[in-house]
Formats: structure tokens, C-alpha cells, sequence
């Protein structure tokens, strides 16, 4: 990826990230089809994505239920706990006070 590519995926992430913390349901969803997808030259991470969906899910978006559901039936057990366990995390450090 060239350093311009990088930095656009760069602040794509850290804009999506900013509003999540502020209960933006929407970025939550974003950030999910962000690493599901790989837009804006990010690698595709479905750990990432599954941790976004569902925190777009327990904040009451039906899509990312749906999304969630999706990337589930291509990862591993293992992997989806790791996503669980880093949804909570996120959870627990108050970052995202609107979900759950």
C-alpha cells in the first residue's frame, strides 16, 4: 500500500473510531464493513470486523446483526470468541457506553 493509500485507510479508521467513542451506531457499522471488506486499503480482519458488527448489534443496528451473521459462517470458533472477548473489552474501557 503507497503512503497516500495508507494514510486515507489511516484516517478513515481513526475518524470511524472518534465517533464510535461518542455512540455514533453508525460508525460502529462502518468500522465492521471496514476490515470485513478491506475499503480504503485496509487488510481484510474478520476478528475486527465481528467485534464491530457486534457492537453495532448490541446497540440495536439490524444490519450489523446481519453482517455479523455473515462473516461468522467464515471464521473459526476460536475466532469468533476472540472478537466476543475484544467487543467486551472495548465495552468494558467505557469507550462505547451506548451499546449493551
Amino acid at each position: 500500500m503507497g503512503a497516500i493509500s495508507q494514510k486515507g485507510a489511516d484516517f478513515l479508521i481513526r475518524s470511524h473510531l472518534a465517533d464510535a467513542e461518542r455512540g455514533d451506531v453508525d460508525a460502529l457499522f462502518e468500522l465492521g464493513v471496514t476490515y470485513s471488506t478491506g475499503r480504503g486499503g485496509m487488510p481484510v480482519d474478520l476478528i475486527e470486523a465481528h467485534k464491530w458488527f457486534n457492537l453495532a448489534a448490541l446497540s440495536g443496528c439490524t444490519r450489523g446483526q446481519q453482517c455479523r451473521a455473515e462473516i461468522a459462517i467464515e471464521m473459526t470458533a476460536r475466532e469468533i470468541a476472540e472478537a466476543q472477548r475484544q467487543a467486551r473489552a472495548w465495552l468494558g474501557t467505557g469507550q462505547q457506553r451506548h451499546a449493551a
